[in-house]
């Protein structure tokens, strides 16, 4: 394999990466503070894509299409934590899971209704179209590195927010006792509300910036809802530096294990087996990956032991 192959693969692995570390921050915050578990989660990925494509045919602007899936998936994530989630902090996982699978189906079928069947397409903007030359010859779009650029960016201002800001220390104090900062006077229904909200426009987001590079479709959130459960486990639960770390394993492995496997495989076999056994283990590795580190840290990379 080429180097310049090499380099480009791990570039392609850095951006999924990002991408899933924007889409887990938010899961692992309404994890680790609200003690939920949200099936949901992809769905507003979802939401966040096909708002963005409403809007970026309407206007043809790029930025008011970000805006309008951070918008369109927070008001969503508030919505449904008001009306359903608020019910269920109490009730056991197995209720949690049931509501959040409906609520799977009710966007899905809602998003249907609204814009029918057939994948929408968002077009990349034209000043982040083509490639961009780097270092030794290597040529790379433009927009996936500045996807890059953006799940970074995101990171440093989620770190800020949770180390710096008084709402990460109530989101930090949550996560070891919310009944404690309740009786000091938090208003813990206001904070999980914010908490989710947040959660549900990263989700949004993360959709709106990933359906520029793949169509918008109704289903488009459950592959990336299991991979942000990858994430946060092998990360630890609430842990925004475990799900950066996390992701970037996910994304790295998944990328490299797809191109690297059936290569060394060609070593021994004929190429036919060779590409179809290494498609077949590059496809288990992260979850090979996630057994590994439970094995080693059953609480995930950075999350608080039992």
């Amino acid at each position: 394999m080429s180097f310049l192959l090499l380099a480009e693969q791990v570039l392609n692995g850095l951006q999924l990466g990002v991408m899933l570390f924007v889409m887990a921050a938010g899961l692992t915050l309404v994890f680790g503070v609200m003690g939920l578990i949200n099936l949901a989660h992809g769905s507003l990925f979802m939401v966040g894509a096909f708002a963005a494509a409403a809007v970026a045919g309407a206007t043809g602007s790029f930025v008011l299409a970000l805006i309008a899936a951070l918008a369109a998936a927070a008001a969503a994530g508030a919505l449904i934590e008001v009306l359903v989630l608020r019910r269920l902090y109490d009730r056991d996982h197995l209720d949690q899971v049931l509501a959040t699978f409906a609520l799977i189906l009710i966007f899905s079928e809602g998003t249907r209704w609204l814009f029918g069947s057939f994948p929408l397409y968002l077009n990349i903007p034209s000043y982040l179209a083509g490639p961009v030359s780097l270092p030794f010859g290597i040529q790379y779009p433009l927009y996936r590195l500045a996807l890059i650029a953006i799940g970074l960016i995101i990171a440093a201002g989620l770190f800020a927010l949770i180390s710096k800001t008084r709402l990460g220390i109530q989101i930090r104090a949550g996560e070891n006792d919310r009944e404690m900062i309740a009786a000091l006077g938090v208003d813990i229904s206001r904070l999980y509300t914010i908490v989710f909200a947040l959660g549900a426009a990263l989700a949004g987001l993360a959709g709106a910036l990933v359906g520029a590079i793949q169509s918008v479709q109704v289903g488009m959130g459950e592959p990336v809802l299991i991979l942000a459960f990858v994430v946060i486990v092998i990360g630890g639960i609430g842990s925004i530096k475990g799900a950066l770390i996390g992701a970037l394993m996910v994304g790295l492995t998944d990328t490299l294990g797809g191109v690297l496997l059936p290569q060394l495989f060609k070593l021994f076999m004929e190429n036919a087996a060779a590409s179809a056994a290494g498609s077949a283990l590059a496809s288990m590795l992260i979850y090979i990956l996630m057994a590994g580190v439970l094995i080693w840290r059953p609480a995930g990379l950075f999350g608080a032991r039992p």
